[in-house]
């Protein structure tokens, strides 16, 4: 009895102290949570954590990487980012781009859509020439590097002049589409046939908004 009366009040007072405790014990958790701001905190159980930059592939994403690369290649930024804006037609990232390969071993790679001899050629002598065409739906920063390049290959074949009725800017777009050989015969009066002449249409449409998009 006597065992049994001493230990009674000492058994509340220990349970007294843990439930004082216990609110102390929770704040910290609360306050981590309160760190990673209210966007997150917010977020439903379906959000995606993966940074935004991770995943969005659309051209404007890649402006600094398109100025930053067009001015190395001695090439006009608006230009690149309208080669981008025409070739997003078809969905990028690595997982898609690797299994869309896998049915069509021809098919292109990256958010510039290169092809493999087209890089291959690029790439000789360049500071990315030691990275395989492999690594373009890895790496955007390289595919917009190497678009840029082939962009200036592609003008450096132009003659001084030329008879045809396109711009420079125009006869790169049209060989980045159709190859160089084509680009010159545009150059020379040729007339493009009906998809070099919807890829053009599409240079026209996309002109505005990537100069708006060198912008961001």
């Amino acid at each position: 009895m006597g065992g049994a009366g001493t230990g009674g009040p000492r058994h509340l007072a220990v349970r007294a102290r843990r439930r004082l405790r216990d609110p102390v014990r929770r704040r910290p958790a609360v306050r981590l949570r309160g760190r990673l701001g209210p966007g997150r905190l917010l977020a439903g159980p379906d959000s995606s954590a993966t940074p935004r930059s991770s995943t969005d592939y659309s051209p404007p994403r890649f402006a600094p990487e398109v100025r930053k690369y067009a001015a190395e290649a001695g090439v006009d930024p608006q230009l690149l980012m309208a080669i981008l804006f025409n070739e997003s037609y078809k969905p990028h990232g690595p997982d898609v781009e690797r299994a869309w390969q896998k049915m069509k071993p021809e098919a292109s790679f990256g958010v510039a859509n290169m092809h493999r001899a087209a890089y291959e050629e690029c790439r000789r002598g360049r500071p990315f020439a030691d990275r395989p065409w492999e690594d373009l739906p890895d790496d955007p920063a390289l595919a917009v590097r190497a678009a840029a390049w082939h962009l200036h290959d592609l003008g450096a074949q132009l003659p001084a002049k030329w008879s045809g009725s396109y711009n420079k800017n125009e006869l790169m777009a049209l060989g980045y589409n159709t190859g160089a050989g084509n680009m010159l015969a545009f150059a020379r009066g040729a007339n493009p046939g009906p998809e070099a002449r919807s890829y053009l249409d599409r240079l026209h449409d996309n002109w505005t908004k990537s100069a708006d998009a060198l912008k961001s």
